[in-house]
């Protein structure tokens, strides 16, 4: 069996530009827990999740770093102090949006898309046709198909 016959085709998504709070209503109007994220043509740029936004309530970790002559030495990046930052206390959806995103196309199988799901601990997949998103298929939507 084939993404396509078992893939969601009216798929609610959001701007990047859009507020979290309008996001997080728009989940919550449509009990969902994850939207993808698309750009003006419609190409998935990321994905919003629960799991971003509970991120927002998560403590911050503060990287480790030892001090020599009065000067702090980081041993990890700043650079991820930032992300946490900016990510805990973003206002649009691209603050918080995951855009490391994976994705799949039509013709993939419901087993690779289980395997794919399990694996990475993913809820949802948005499925594209020429980089424009044509669907999603969420863990819900397997299980559909595994029960006709």
């Amino acid at each position: 069996m084939l993404v396509k016959d078992i893939m969601t085709t009216n798929v609610i998504t959001v701007k990047k530009e859009e507020k979290i709070e309008n996001a997080v209503k728009i989940l919550m109007d449509n009990n969902f827990s994850g939207m993808p994220v698309v750009d003006d043509e419609n190409k998935v740029i990321g994905i919003i999740t629960e799991g971003d936004l509970i991120y927002r309530s998560k403590k911050l970790r503060i990287p480790t770093f030892f001090t020599i002559l009065d000067s702090y030495i980081f041993l990890e990046s700043m650079k991820n102090l930032e992300k946490q930052i900016k990510k805990m206390v973003g206002y649009r959806v691209e603050d918080v949006m995951t855009a490391d995103v994976i994705t799949i196309t039509e013709d993939t199988t419901v087993e690779e898309i289980a395997t794919i799901m399990t694996r990475k601990k993913i809820n949802r997949v948005p499925v594209v046709k020429d980089g424009v998103l044509v669907g999603v298929v969420s863990r819900r939507d397997i299980i559909k198909a595994y029960a006709r």
